[in-house]
């Protein structure tokens, strides 16, 4: 056995289903070994596309997702995926092939230093020298990933380490210990602020919550991890939050932030009244802060009934309207359109990329649970949403809701071939507006300027659709819209709605 069939043998072990990458020269033993294997793998068209649907794949499901590329040309193509994945806490196992440990330093042809580069953009990037060295470090991520994950994690593999004779010896097992601090809460208002770092326990969140009835309000990340439907959640926190949450928020007496880093967007002054609880050192700000798992930390402290708190919250007028929602004028606006597809879809995975669309939709969207809406928020790069929504439908087996922009749609429009050759089962709903909106705003209201260098001549996306083999259909009226939504269609489909240009209401 060589060290590529043992690090394929490990994934196997570990239940890895799906991996999604591109083979190329340095990488070629590992996918040697995975044709052999039980995993499945998603041929992309861009690697890029494979960091991005790794992400889809675990926000939609909890399970970490898999890429696979070759070296430089390969890899570096990865960094803006990981980089997102690494900006929003998402893990995913990265593995990029590298020329032979000889020449992996040198100048020689698609040599680059790459732990340097993945070092930078994950919570952790390994070089290893040697085989034993290789499959040590795949079984700690491994262990991270499941037990503690806090972001992408690299494994960078020569050719000739890949090719190496393994032999097998104990396995090290790894532990990760916490302190436990046991804190009674001295409270009469607690707010808890609820981020993505507690959606793994998500079933234990909503038991303390529910059984005491504690106000939460959510980041944009961890929307739907208490049904948004249930009086307890307040709604948003931060630039885009809702009247009840920030009424909590400036009379709370204490106020406990799980598994949330607190961003510019979430909180500006983090003052003494919040316990911040976080696995990740980095992002923890507080006077009061305790590095542990949400599982330590809300096994470890009781909490009384907050009944009297909540409904004193309750009074406060809940104005969760956006405007033109209702309107039926053609060209379609863009509330309008993404409140009919989100009726259409109350069920269904929805997944948004990065424009004016993206506000609209994670105002108007309600989830019963995690994993309901995704997007990407630290970094937010456009051409996140169709590669996304590929890794959460191979996740999920199940009928995807893609909500793009014109502009975004193209940054990685290849992937239609992916997801024809896949028959991946998603609905992209293309808002053409034939400009860089969010751009068009900026410019118009903060430099005072003419539009400049922010109109498309966008292709007919009917035709190009219809070229990929994938069925598609352009709609004009609400009525159009709603017709297409309730039709039982299987399989990929592109509905192109021409719309309005319209500014995303500002927070």
């Amino acid at each position: 056995m060589n060290v590529a069939e043992e690090i394929i043998k490990i994934l196997e072990d570990h239940s890895v289903k799906e991996v999604f990458g591109i083979p190329g020269e340095q990488i070629l033993p590992l996918y040697q070994s995975l044709q052999k294997s039980s995993i499945n793998h998603i041929l992309v068209r861009h690697e890029q596309s494979a960091g991005h649907a790794c992400d889809g794949y675990y926000r939609s499901s909890g399970r970490f997702g898999v890429c696979i590329t070759t070296a430089s040309p390969g890899a570096l193509n990865l960094v803006m995926a990981v980089s997102t994945a690494f900006k929003d806490n998402i893990p995913m196992l990265v593995l990029t092939g590298d020329n032979v440990v000889e020449d992996k330093f040198s100048n020689c042809f698609q040599s680059f230093p790459l732990g340097e580069v993945f070092k930078t953009i994950t919570f952790k990037s390994y070089d290893p020298l040697n085989g034993a060295e290789a499959v040590s470090n795949l079984q700690e991520a491994l262990f991270l990933l499941e037990n503690n994950p806090q972001g992408p994690i690299h494994i960078n593999l020569s050719k000739d380490i890949l090719l190496e004779k393994y032999c097998s010896h104990l396995n090290v097992e790894y532990d990760v210990s916490f302190e436990n601090k046991n804190y009674l809460i001295d409270s009469n208002k607690l707010l808890f602020i609820v981020g993505a770092g507690a959606i793994s326990q998500a079933d234990l969140v909503n038991k303390v919550v529910l059984e005491n009835n504690i106000p939460v309000a959510t980041t944009f990340h961890a929307k739907g991890i208490i049904n948004e439907d249930n009086c307890v959640n307040l709604g948003l926190i931060g630039n885009r939050g809702s009247n009840r949450s920030r009424y909590a928020f400036q009379n709370a007496d204490c106020i406990i932030a799980l598994g949330t880093r607190l961003s510019e967007r979430t909180i500006k002054n983090i003052d003494d009244r919040f316990i911040q609880v976080n696995i990740n050192n980095a992002h923890l700000f507080s006077k009061k802060s305790i590095n542990t798992t949400v599982k330590n930390f809300l096994n470890n402290i009781k909490f009384r009934n907050y009944s009297d708190w909540l409904n004193e919250i309750l009074k406060i007028k809940e104005d969760r309207c956006v405007d033109g929602v209702d309107d039926d004028s053609v060209p379609l606006r863009p509330p309008s359109v993404i409140s009919t597809i989100l009726s259409n879809f109350k069920n269904n995975i929805v997944v948004s990329d990065a424009g004016s669309h993206t506000t609209w939709t994670t105002l108007l969207k309600r989830s019963d649970s995690y994993g309901k809406l995704l997007f990407s928020g630290g970094l937010a790069p456009m051409g996140y949403g169709l590669p996304a929504a590929m890794g959460a439908s191979i996740a999920n087996n199940d009928k995807i809701i893609l909500i793009n922009g014109d502009g975004d749609f193209q940054m990685n429009i290849q992937e239609l071939a992916t997801i024809k050759q896949y028959n991946l089962d998603i609905i992209i709903f293309i808002l053409n507006n034939s400009q860089y909106g969010i751009i068009h705003q900026s410019q118009k209201n903060v430099y005072n300027m003419d539009p400049y260098e922010v109109y498309l001549e966008n292709p007919d996306f009917i035709k190009l659709a219809n070229s990929y083999g994938i069925k598609s259909v352009r709609v004009h009226t609400k009525r159009q819209l709603n017709n297409i939504c309730e039709r039982d269609i299987v399989g990929p489909l592109v509905v192109d709605i021409p719309v309005v240009y319209e500014d995303i209401p500002m927070p």
